[in-house]
């Protein structure tokens, strides 16, 4: 007796494909230069669009068009009329990124965990940044201690940065270790050369904002720069559930809560608040804050980023100096 096709059995469903950290980075790459090459390059060649640092030619001052910042004043004496300085794209740009892979980023609920996310975007930053021929290094924060790898342009030194990154072991809290403004303060100090600095975390501390803000702006005020924010949606709500076991994967402290719609609200209210703070401080830095979330097409979210800033940089360089 034959069945109606359908009262047919499913087809078993195929067993998943475990890539190597080289294929799965392979494939990431292709992936990043399909949906994002052609949309961060330009007359600048580094991520974010600017108008560079190297001096070109000097021309006549413009009244009410130039940027009396730019003023040469040895051809001015020497012409007796007004000139400034161009200023050219940097042709080799120094990218160093700061990878929070602290046990806080071992966490999520959605596509992917924090972690991986956070490897993602720090691989897309490095595949965008190495095409034009920049140099790309690393801080990670790991283990509660600060590794650096050097700045060195090409794709094999990138993908041997990115190999180790995926394969550093998942490590449990450890007390005193070092944190996210410990290693801002020591890529600062360590990396003169002024270029394209980006730092890749989720931005929860325990000693709060204040702890890592003095250092993010003070290294913004000589170099350029960008925030990646890693979050998971279940940081900013929690489920109706009832009883739950939390452990703090900072200290390692378990306690168990019921979410009652009380604590649910209260909970709802700390996270945007603490979500404000951070945006807060991102804002008195004057840096670009770009927000990644595992429940997110996170290459559409950069792309739409890098498509707003470059049209923020077109619309402040059209507009007169004052």
């Amino acid at each position: 007796m034959r069945f109606p096709p359908w009262r047919r059995d499913p087809p078993p469903e195929p067993a998943p494909v475990r890539l190597t950290p080289h294929q799965a980075l392979n494939r990431l790459e292709l992936m990043v230069v399909r949906r994002l090459d052609g949309l961060l390059t330009g007359v600048h060649l580094g991520l974010l669009p600017g108008p560079g640092s190297e001096p070109a030619e000097t021309r006549v001052y413009v009244p009410g068009e130039d940027d009396m910042r730019r003023m040469d004043w040895a051809v001015t004496a020497r012409t007796t009329i007004p000139h400034v300085r161009d200023l050219v794209a940097d042709r080799e740009l120094e990218t160093w990124a700061l990878v929070d892979l602290s046990p806080s980023m071992d966490f999520g609920t959605a596509a992917m965990d924090k972690r991986d996310l956070a490897v993602a975007a720090t691989a897309a930053l490095g595949f965008l940044t190495s095409r034009v021929g920049d140099r790309f290094g690393a801080y990670v924060l790991h283990g509660g201690d600060i590794h650096r790898w050097p700045a060195r342009p090409g794709q094999a030194p990138l993908h041997g940065l990115l190999q180790s990154i995926v394969q550093a072991p998942r490590t449990p809290p450890r007390p005193g270790a070092a944190g996210l403004a410990e290693a801002l303060t020591l890529l600062d100090r360590g990396q003169r050369r002024r270029g394209l600095r980006v730092v890749v975390s989720d931005f929860l501390d325990p000693a709060g904002p204040t702890a890592w803000e003095r250092p993010l702006r003070r290294m913004a005020m000589r170099h350029q720069m960008l925030a990646v924010e890693i979050a998971d949606p279940r940081e900013l709500t929690l489920p109706d559930v009832g009883l739950v076991t939390f452990a703090d994967t900072e200290t390692g402290e378990t306690r168990e809560v019921y979410l009652s719609r009380r604590v649910r609200d209260a909970y709802a209210r700390a996270a945007a608040a603490q979500r404000e703070a951070v945006e807060a401080a991102m804002r008195r830095c004057g840096i670009p804050h770009l927000v990644l979330r595992t429940d997110r097409d996170w290459v559409f979210d950069f792309a739409r980023f890098a498509l707003h800033q470059r049209r923020v940089a077109h619309l402040a360089h059209r507009r007169p100096q004052r």
